[in-house]
C-alpha cells in the first residue's frame, strides 16, 4: 500500500497518522510525503510502515509541547502501563530513579517521531529531504530547556533510517532504548544535543553520516556488535561517547572546533524562541572516545574489544578519555577492559591519552601505526593505571617532552616497538590520578 501526501499551509499531525495508522492496518506500506512543508506534531510510525520523504520535503515540527503526547492518546495500540510515569528529568546527583529514562512513555522520552514495540519500519529521505524538530523549549525537561527528540525507537527491531537531513531537534536526534537491529544510512545530523544515542541496543551500523553536532554525535552504552564507518564526526563534545562490546569503527574523520556549538550556552530568550545554535561559546571537541557507562540501566556484558582503525583526527581535547576512579558520573558501573587503535593520524590532540582502568578487570590499550601530535609540549604521552597491557607498535609522537607513559599505582605490562617521539617508555608515581572531567 502506498499513501501520497501533497503539502499543504496547515498542520498536518491528524492526517499524516491516519495515512499510517491505515498502512499498519493494511498489512504495511509507505506513506510519501511531496516535495514542500509538512507541518506536524508528534506521529507514531508502525510495525511494517515506511515514511518517505521525497527531495524538498521538509517534515516540521511543532514548537508546542502540548502536541507530543503520541503515546498517551494512542487507542490503536494502547501503550503498556508499565511504559507510563508522570517521572520528570532530574540532575543525577540528586534523583532518586530514573524512570524518565527507562518508561517509554515519560514526557522525557517524547519525540516528533515514535517507534515502539515496532518491527520492520523505516524512516527514508531522498537527497534534500529534512526532518526538522523546530528546537522547542520546555522548562521542566532535560537541563530545564530541552524539547522532544527527534526520532525515539523503544523495544524494536528492524529499523532503517536512511537518507534525509535532520535538524534542530530539542534534545536527540535520534534516541534508541532496547532494540536490535538497526541500520544508519547517509543521514546529516545538524545542531546542538547527540546524534545518535542508544543504550542497551544490539546489531547496529552506522555508515556514510556526517554529524555536526553541538553535543556527541555518537552516544550511549550497553550496546553490542556495533558497527560506525565512513562518517564525519564534528562536535562540540566527544565524537563518540560510547560504552558496549564488539565494537568498530573505521574510515572516519573526527574534527573540531564544532560549526555548532553547545546549545546550553544559549541565553535563555534565545532558547524560548528556539533560536539556532550560538556563534560563540565553547566550540572545542572535548575527544575522540570518551568511555561512557553509569547505573541509570543495566550493563549486561563486560564491555570490551572496541577497535578504531584507520581514522583520522583534528583538533580534539582528548584522543582517549576514560577514567574510572569513580570520579566522573557518567564513567561507573562496568569499566572498560580493551581499546585499540589501529592506522589513526591525529594532530591537535590537546592532552595525554587518558586510561585509568579498574583493578579488577584491568584494560588493556593498544596502538599501532599510529602518528598522534599533540598540540603543545605534554609530559607524557599516555597517563592512568590499572593495566593489564599497554602495547604501542610503530607509534610516532610528536610534542612528548617525556615518557611514553605515566603510570599511577601499580600496572601490567608496558610494551613499546618502533615508538619514536619519547625519551623513555614509562614513568611509575605514587600520586593520585586526576583528570578534568568531560
Amino acid at each position: 500500500m502506498e499513501i501520497i501526501l501533497q503539502p499543504k499551509e496547515q498542520n498536518r499531525t491528524a492526517e499524516i497518522q491516519r495515512a499510517i495508522d491505515e498502512c499498519f492496518l493494511g498489512g504495511g506500506g509507505k506513506i510519501i510525503l511531496e516535495k514542500g512543508l509538512f507541518l506536524t506534531g508528534g506521529l507514531r510510525l508502525r510495525s511494517n510502515c515506511t515514511l518517505y520523504l521525497k527531495s524538498g520535503a521538509v517534515l516540521k515540527g511543532s514548537r508546542n509541547l502540548s502536541d507530543y503526547d503520541v503515546l498517551g492518546g494512542d487507542t490503536l495500540e494502547p501503550v503498556n502501563g508499565e511504559y507510563k510515569t508522570d517521572v520528570l528529568w532530574a540532575r543525577a546527583k540528586t534523583r532518586t530513579t530514573n524512570d524518565h529514562i527507562t518508561k517509554a512513555a515519560s514526557r522525557w522520552n517524547n519525540a516528533l517521531i515514535r517507534i515502539l514495540d515496532a518491527e520492520n519500519v523505516a524512516i527514508i529521505g531522498e537527497e534534500g529531504s529534512v526532518i526538522d524538530g523546530s528546537d522547542p523549549y520546555d522548562p521542566i525537561g532535560e537541563e530545564y530547556y530541552r524539547g522532544p527528540h527527534g526520532i525515539a525507537y523503544h523495544y524494536s527491531k528492524n529499523l532503517k533510517f536512511e537518507g534525509y537531513t535532520i535538524q534542530n531537534t530539542g534534545n536527540w536526534a535520534h534516541i534508541g532504548y532496547q532494540s536490535q537491529n538497526i541500520e544508519y544510512k547517509n543521514l546529516e545530523v545538524l545542531g546542538g544535543h547527540d546524534g545518535i544515542h542508544n543504550s542497551s541496543c544490539d546489531d547496529f551500523t552506522i555508515e556514510n553520516c556526517a554529524f555536526y553536532t553541538g553535543d556527541d554525535c555518537v552516544a550511549g552504552f550497553d550496546n553490542y556488535n556495533v558497527v560506525v564507518r565512513n562518517c564525519v564526526l564534528n562536535s562540540a563534545c566527544s565524537g563518540m561517547r560510547f560504552g558496549g562490546a564488539d565494537i568498530l569503527v573505521e574510515n572516519c574523520r573526527f574534527y573540531g572546533p564544532a560549526k555548532y556549538f553547545f546549545r546550553g550556552s544559549l541565553s535563555l530568550e534565545d532558547k524560548i524562541a528556539g533560536n539556532p545554535c550560538p556563534k560563540t561559546g565553547r566550540a572545542n571537541m572535548l575527544a575522540l572516545f570518551t568511555y561512557y557507562c553509569d547505573f541509570t540501566l543495566d550493563v549486561r556484558r563486560m564491555p570490551g574489544n572496541v577497535v578504531v582503525r584507520d581514522c583520522t583526527v583534528e583538533n580534539c581535547d582528548r584522543f582517549l578519555h576514560f577514567d574510572f576512579t569513580g570520579t566522573h558520573t557518567w564513567q561507573k558501573n562496568r569499566p572498560l577492559t580493551s581499546i585499540g587503535f589501529e592506522n589513526i593520524k591525529a594532530q591537535g590532540i590537546g592532552m595525554p591519552i587518558n586510561a585509568y582502568g579498574d583493578p579488577a578487570n584491568p584494560l588493556t590499550l593498544k596502538l599501532k601505526n599510529c602518528d598522534i601530535a599533540f598540540a603543545s609540549e605534554i609530559d607524557c604521552a599516555i597517563r592512568g593505571g590499572n593495566f593489564a597491557l599497554v602495547d604501542a607498535e610503530n607509534v610516532k609522537l610528536e610534542n612528548v617532552n617525556g615518557a611514553l607513559v605515566k603510570c599511577f599505582g601499580i600496572s601490567g605490562e608496558v610494551r613499546a616497538e618502533s615508538v619514536t617521539g619519547v625519551d623513555r617508555v614509562c614513568d611509575l608515581t605514587d600520586e593520585p590520578f586526576v583528570s578534568k572531567s568531560i
